[in-house]
């Protein structure tokens, strides 16, 4: 008796393990419509050091379990998770809306994928979060890497940050 109940007690890992890998999963919910008028965030970027590549911009849950974890998996368990990728513009501050389920608190990441390889790569690609933490060797705490999302579209603003040595950090700007 206990086996049959194991066995169906696992469906739900063993489903969110099959679920294919894409770059589009989060995308159509996190689309801004044109004049957006519902719960998002218009993210600003500071700090790009070029023009290469594109952007990714990503919602998460605010909590550590959950804030950037994979988001087969977060999908799979019904979670928050929001995708928008652009090419980053020629000229201009960027500014990326991305849309959210709610009023509410939510982690955000913003990557400069430099080489346009989808993953990041410390040494190459720029990294940014709601809050502009300051970066180290882990990832930041959810509540230090979040904002909350009004009714309407919320403005903030995310500062990149690019490896210097061993470090993380924003560019130095010109004096």
């Amino acid at each position: 008796m206990r086996r049959p109940l194991a066995s169906l007690l696992a469906l739900p890992f063993l489903a969110a393990a099959t679920i294919p890998s894409t770059p589009d999963l989060g995308k159509a919910e996190g689309k801004c419509r044109a004049d957006e008028s519902g719960p998002s965030f218009m993210v600003s970027v500071a700090g790009l050091k070029d023009r290469a590549g594109n952007l990714k911009l990503e919602v998460y849950p605010s909590n550590d379990k959950d804030f950037l974890a994979d988001d087969n998996i977060l999908i799979s368990e019904g979670k928050t998770f929001r995708r928008v990728e652009v090419a980053t513009p020629s000229s201009g501050t960027p500014v990326l809306c991305i849309r959210v389920p709610a009023p509410g608190t939510y982690g955000v990441m913003l990557l400069h994928d430099r080489d346009s390889n989808r993953k990041f790569g410390w040494r190459v690609d720029g990294l940014g979060f709601a809050g502009n933490p300051k970066l180290g060797w882990s990832k930041p705490k959810a509540t230090r890497a979040s904002a909350r999302a009004g009714a309407g579209p919320t403005p903030i603003t995310i500062v990149l940050n690019y490896a210097h040595g061993l470090a993380m950090r924003p560019l130095k700007k010109p004096d």
